[in-house]
């Protein structure tokens, strides 16, 4: 993979029919096993950004390179290293899947849900009470609350050991206490293991999380990239 999870030269992004760009000549460089925080105000393109990266959404402009692979062209590659939790995710009451199965969809790249083995299903119970969502696993998704689903998604994201995690916006519904468990304990052990995780939030707690990276967006444009313990560069 080399030292740089993701490398970005001059990359910009427009929206179908859009003439402006959603984000324009950003070049970043986010090294391997680092959290680096994406901020900044709502419309800056900071979830542009991560769909950008991961190949959601192709760059008109530029180069993106991810865990050492060529985005769009291997996009389907770091996809199989990489967990996404977007923004926005919320089901309906009458989702048919319990919250125990579609933490486990988090594996579907390897196994379809119905081919998971007993270690899979153990992965996933173990992530679901490392989370503190044991008790709610064969519960209806759709009739969590918004919190308990976002805590589902996260295990989602957490049951394929991913290589590079991308959040956006993962503590909008989420008690302190969780933001807390997240950040102090999963976190760091997700970095020590050489996961790189970035992390989108427009009003981040300085006392919880501690970023390597501090990436700051305004208006489509890098603002400002600070380092803290790991060197980055745009």
């Amino acid at each position: 993979m080399g030292r740089y999870a993701v490398e970005l030269e001059s990359v910009s992004t427009y929206y179908y029919g859009e003439k402006r760009p959603a984000i324009r000549d950003v070049s970043l460089r986010i090294p391997a096993g680092s959290l680096a925080l994406i901020t900044g105000p709502n419309g800056a393109g900071k979830t542009t950004l991560l769909e950008t990266i991961i190949g959601i959404l192709r760059a008109r402009r530029g180069r993106v390179r991810v865990l050492g692979y060529e985005v769009p062209r291997e996009a389907a590659k770091v996809r199989r290293m990489t967990s996404y939790v977007p923004q926005d995710f919320m089901k309906p009451p009458a989702e048919p899947f319990t919250a125990r199965e579609v933490a486990a969809m988090g594996l579907s790249s390897m196994r379809p849900l119905g081919q998971l083995t007993k270690a899979d299903w153990n992965r996933v119970d173990q992530v679901l009470e490392l989370l503190g969502m044991s008790e709610y696993s064969e519960k209806p998704f759709g009739k969590l609350s918004g919190g308990q689903q976002q805590k589902i998604m996260i295990a989602r994201a957490l049951v394929r050991d991913p290589k590079l995690l991308l959040l956006d916006e993962p503590f909008s519904a989420v008690d302190r206490e969780s933001r807390r468990l997240i950040s102090r304990r999963i976190f760091p052990k997700l970095l020590n293991g050489g996961c790189t995780i970035l992390f989108v939030s427009h009003h981040p707690e300085p006392d919880l999380l501690e970023p390597d990276i501090v990436v700051e967006l305004e208006e489509g444009a890098l603002r400002g990239v600070a380092a803290q313990g790991v060197r980055a560069s745009c």
